[in-house]
């Protein structure tokens, strides 16, 4: 089996590649320090893929912003750019599309997280849920909640979580703003390439969530991180500032239970790993 993984620099496809290559050739395709050169913002005349390619699993993404070009970006890569994705999977006879959502697609216009992000990704589901359904091309969508590893290359998005841990790591209170003790769904990065192999090798199609089953709150997230390292910080909340909305979602066992595999890894154990990891690197 050969595998093209589109977005071959981002956090998900670093952590997915030596995963898939455990039974299938694995090729990385993106703009800069990838096996291929694609880049989502060209014409789809350019965009070719190699031969002889099985598998196709889109983990490109741009997470936009709030001025014109950045909402312009995000719809370019995001909507635009997986429509030319199933144009080319289709020329090429690729026999699977699995295309890398979020479960920021659920996110309604009163939430506090909405955004072109969250926009773009819904109609970029969308979409390839109309192309493929049109062109009897297989497909697979999933949508991942909150993602995380060991390695720093998730901080970005994930900013609570690793601010909580560099703080346990240095003794330091971890502070939450508001009385609110808002709710997160997080879904270890090892469980998540672990699904989306079996997603591969199983052929299951379909749009799908994936997300813990058990929703975590921050005082939490910041009581696992002072365990991890035994430290003597504590948890406050300040109460005087704007309370944190939750960022949740129904949870489905569907694509689980077809592929007889779920989340493992709880946020205690997670945030151990990173411990372990951190004090491996000291």
């Amino acid at each position: 089996m050969r595998i093209l993984i589109v977005g071959g620099t981002s956090s998900l496809a670093h952590a997915l590649r030596p995963v898939l290559s455990e039974f299938a050739e694995v090729i990385t395709a993106g703009r800069t320090g990838c096996d291929v050169q694609l880049d989502l913002s060209d014409p789809v005349e350019k965009i070719e893929f190699p031969t002889g390619i099985d598998a196709v699993i889109n983990t490109a993404a741009h997470f936009g912003g709030n001025d014109y070009r950045q909402m312009c970006q995000a719809v370019n890569i995001n909507v635009l750019g997986a429509l030319k994705l199933c144009q080319v999977c289709l020329t090429a006879k690729v026999q699977h599309l699995v295309h890398i959502s979020s479960t920021s697609a659920y996110l309604g216009t009163t939430s506090d997280y909405y955004g072109i992000y969250a926009l773009s990704k819904k109609q970029a589901d969308e979409v390839v849920q109309l192309f493929c359904s049109s062109f009897k091309l297989p497909w697979t969508i999933l949508r991942p909640s909150q993602l995380y590893g060991n390695e720093d290359r998730f901080r970005k998005h994930q900013p609570f979580l690793y601010t909580a841990i560099d703080k346990a790591e240095k003794n330091e209170d971890i502070t939450i703003y508001g009385a609110h003790d808002a709710l997160r769904n997080y879904i270890h990065i090892d469980d998540f390439t672990k699904l989306i192999s079996l997603v591969v090798t199983k052929r299951v199609e379909g749009l799908y969530p994936c997300t813990n089953a058990i929703d975590v709150s921050l005082s939490q997230i910041a009581k696992a991180s002072i365990d991890a390292f035994c430290s003597a910080g504590r948890v406050i909340f300040l109460k005087e500032m704007d309370d944190i909305q939750d960022n949740v979602f129904p949870y489905h066992a569907s694509l689980y239970e077809q592929i007889n595999y779920s989340p493992q890894v709880s946020i205690e154990e997670g945030v151990k790993r990173i411990a372990a990891y951190r004090l491996s690197k000291s």
